[in-house]
């Protein structure tokens, strides 16, 4: 993960920065610009195979209180932040003008191997300080997830499958992740 500017940027300046250079995608962070690699086949294929139960949990209608299901798009925080976390469920009634205003109600990050533990407790901040109800971080050596909740509590799925509160009839079984990955 390599930080592309040394000084502090403001969201305008950080919207007129080139991104598609073949370089991956770039967040900001309280005014500090981060370049995210470019996902590997196995980052990405995680990904799609948290959004397909979420995705269906939304088109159930089973949480009226959740809106869409987004894979990579952008939020824009209050201050200096935009980030795009790998999959997001918005909250029912997130507003929004070019990008979604404040934090998803459920962001997913599929931590990369560059991803930085700095750069992740930054990212965890802003999202419980502008709305998250949950963020899960999804690691791949060993399979596991670990839900944080905005009053700092987390817990990690080992095994089994992953429920959350906010969508009752959701369930992610790890068996599913663990069984792409090794045919990745």
């Amino acid at each position: 993960m390599g930080i592309v500017a040394t000084s502090l940027m403001t969201f305008e300046e950080f919207e007129r920065l080139p991104e598609h250079e073949g370089v991956g995608k770039l967040e900001l962070l309280e005014g500090e610009v981060f370049r995210l690699p470019i996902p590997e086949l196995v980052h990405s294929l995680l990904a799609h195979k948290i959004f397909g139960p979420l995705h269906g949990a939304e088109t159930s209608g089973v949480c009226w209180e959740l809106g869409s299901v987004f894979m990579g798009v952008g939020y824009k925080l209050p201050g200096h932040s935009f980030v795009r976390p790998d999959v997001s469920v918005t909250h029912a009634a997130q507003t929004h003008a070019k990008y979604l205003h404040d934090a998803p109600a459920l962001a997913v990050e599929v931590i990369a191997p560059r991803n930085t533990a700095r750069e992740m407790e930054k990212k965890l901040a802003l999202y419980f300080q502008h709305g998250a109800r949950e963020v899960w971080r999804v690691y791949r050596n060993p399979l596991h997830i670990v839900v944080h909740l905005p009053d700092r509590t987390s817990r990690t799925v080992l095994a089994g499958s992953l429920t959350t509160p906010l969508l009752p009839s959701f369930e992610l079984r790890l068996a599913d992740l663990e069984a792409l990955i090794k045919r990745s």
